[in-house]
C-alpha cells in the first residue's frame, strides 16, 4: 500500500519557560526573513542585539502564566489533534506534526517521512489565513529541505482554510457556548498583526489600499491577510447572527515602530469603553490553539485594559484546540 503523508505544522513554542529557552525561540522565530523582512545584517543586529536580549525575560514571565502540567497548550493541542486525526483516517495515511520553530522541527519530521518513503505529502500549516510570515514561511522551509531529496514525492500545501465550513462552524459553536449564557454589548475579532509593508508587498497590481478594498474577498485580494481576516469575521458573525454595527475587526501584537495593520486592538478596546460599552466578547480566529497571543494577550492583558478603561466584562472565546468538529474539518481537508 502506498503511504500518504499528512503533516500538520504549527508556529512553535519555547521548550520551557526558562529565559534562555525563550530567547532561543525568539531568535529562531525573528531571524526568519519572512517574519522580519529587512536585510540580513539589520535583522541580525535587531534580533540578537536588541529584541531577543531585552524581550526574552519579559516573555518568559508571560509564558509561565501560560504553561501548565502538560507544557505549552499550542504544542500539546497540536499533538492531540494529530492523534485524533490519525484515528479518523485509514492506515494508508501517516499523520505527523511539526513546529515551524523549535521542536519537533520540520527538518526532523520531514526526514521521518522521507525514510518511510511516502508516495505523497500533504502539508497543512495551521494558519487559517495566509500570510507570508506564517504559511509562506512553512512552505518555504518545507521546500528548502525537500529540494535536496533525490526522490521528491507529490507535495500538496493547504495555503488557507478560513472558508472551510467546519472551521467556521467550530468557532461559531465556541462563541455560542458563551452567548447562550450571557449577553454582550459588542464583539471584538482580534487578529495577529502584520506590518503594513508586508500587506503591500503581497498585493497584486497595487490592489490593496488597506481600506475598503477588504470589504470583500475576491480574486484580487484572496491572499491579502487583512482581507482574509475581515472575511473570516463576516462568516463567523453571520453564523452567530451578529449585525455589522455590533462587531469590530482589529489587530494585535505589534513589534517595532513601523506602522502595522489597523485598527490596533488596544486602541479599539479603549474606544469601546469610552462609548459606554460594558460587556465584550472577544474572538481570536487567527489561531487554532490556545497560546500566548490568545490566552494571555487577548484573554488577560486586554481584559485588564478594558476594565481599567471603564468596561465591566471581557470574555475570550477559546481556540479550536481539539474540538471534534475541528478535527473533522482537518479530515475533510485531507480526503477531499
Amino acid at each position: 500500500m502506498k503511504k500518504k503523508g499528512i503533516l500538520l505544522v504549527n508556529l512553535g513554542t519555547p521548550n520551557s519557560t526558562k529565559t534562555s529557552d525563550v530567547r532561543k525561540y525568539l531568535r529562531e522565530f525573528l531571524m526568519d526573513k519572512r517574519v522580519v523582512d529587512v536585510p540580513f545584517p539589520i535583522r541580525w543586529i535587531l534580533v540578537n542585539g536588541v529584541i531577543a536580549p531585552f524581550r526574552a525575560p519579559k516573555s518568559a514571565k508571560e509564558y509561565r502564566k501560560l504553561f501548565d502540567d502538560r507544557g505549552s497548550p499550542l504544542k500539546y493541542y497540536t499533538e492531540d489533534i494529530t492523534y485524533l486525526l490519525r484515528e479518523k483516517l485509514s492506515e494508508e495515511y501517516v499523520v505527523k506534526f511539526a513546529m515551524r520553530y523549535q521542536h519537533p522541527s520540520l527538518e526532523s519530521v520531514l526526514k521521518e517521512f522521507k525514510e518511510q518513503r511516502v508516495a505523497a505529502l500533504h502539508v497543512i500549516p495551521l494558519f487559517p489565513q495566509y500570510a507570508s510570515a506564517t504559511t509562506g514561511s512553512v512552505i518555504d522551509k518545507v521546500m528548502e529541505f525537500a529540494k535536496e531529496w533525490q526522490v521528491i514525492p507529490n507535495i500538496k500545501f493547504t495555503a488557507q482554510f478560513l472558508e472551510e465550513e467546519l472551521f467556521i462552524e467550530t468557532i461559531v459553536d465556541q462563541g455560542k457556548a458563551l452567548t447562550d449564557k450571557d449577553q454582550y454589548d459588542h464583539y471584538v475579532f482580534s487578529y495577529h498583526g502584520l506590518p503594513e509593508r508586508q500587506i503591500r508587498k503581497a498585493s497584486y497590481g497595487k490592489y490593496c489600499q488597506l481600506g475598503k478594498c477588504c470589504g470583500t474577498l475576491n480574486e484580487h485580494n484572496r491572499y491579502c491577510y487583512r482581507a482574509q481576516c475581515f472575511e473570516t469575521t463576516r462568516l463567523v458573525a453571520a453564523g452567530l447572527n451578529i449585525p455589522e454595527e455590533q462587531y469590530t475587526v482589529c489587530f494585535q501584537s505589534r513589534l517595532g515602530k513601523d506602522p502595522w495593520v489597523k485598527p490596533y486592538t488596544e486602541d479599539v478596546l479603549k474606544e469601546l469603553a469610552e462609548k459606554g460599552i460594558k460587556k465584550v466578547l472577544a474572538f481570536s480566529p487567527a489561531f487554532v490553539s490556545d497560546c500566548l497571543e490568545t490566552t494571555i494577550e487577548v484573554g488577560e492583558m486586554y481584559q485588564e485594559e478594558f476594565i481599567h478603561a471603564g468596561g465591566e466584562k471581557w470574555d475570550l472565546v477559546p481556540s479550536l484546540n481539539k474540538e471534534d468538529k475541528w478535527v473533522e474539518c482537518l479530515k475533510q481537508m485531507v480526503v477531499n
